[in-house]
């Protein structure tokens, strides 16, 4: 049990539980991984970052948004999962020409290091490109029209 040092008393917090729960399951989703981190060799578009483990197979348009593009292996990019996260909350991008954008919301953490090394130092550069499944321009320029913070 905790206490609280000034009053002695102790502190109660909530039990964890567990609940039974119907999930929604993405039907071959590990073909759409396996497809998009074999073509980029399993390596990070960005960064190249060969871990398995930190790698995601990133889709370009929210599966949630495109049901016919949902399997597409040029709908999808293989990034690392910080820039995966990055990129679903749309604090960077790819233009269609497949150069990398930051969001200028990022620009207020720009001093911070680790926000420097791991996104500023990306702005303008390339990702690295395929000669199998390149992303879509098309699917790219929504990425950047709706999902990209401007």
């Amino acid at each position: 049990m905790n206490f609280n040092k000034e009053e002695e008393r102790p502190i109660l917090f909530r039990e964890g539980k567990e609940r039974q729960a119907i999930l929604r399951i993405r039907v071959n989703q590990q073909f759409f991984r396996t497809t998009i981190l074999a073509s980029y060799n399993f390596s990070c578009a960005i960064t190249g970052l060969t871990n398995n483990d930190l790698l995601v197979a990133s889709h370009i348009m929210p599966w949630s948004k495109d049901e016919k593009n949902r399997l597409n292996p040029r709908n999808g990019i293989c990034l690392n999962a910080l820039h995966d996260r990055a990129f679903d909350r749309g604090l960077i991008t790819i233009a269609p020409d497949y150069t990398i954008k930051i969001s200028p919301k990022l620009r207020n953490y720009y001093n911070e290091h680790f926000v420097s090394m791991a996104l500023k130092q990306y702005e303008g550069l390339h990702i690295n490109l395929l000669s199998r499944f390149l992303p879509d321009p098309a699917l790219l320029g929504f990425h950047n029209a709706e999902i990209f913070q401007e």
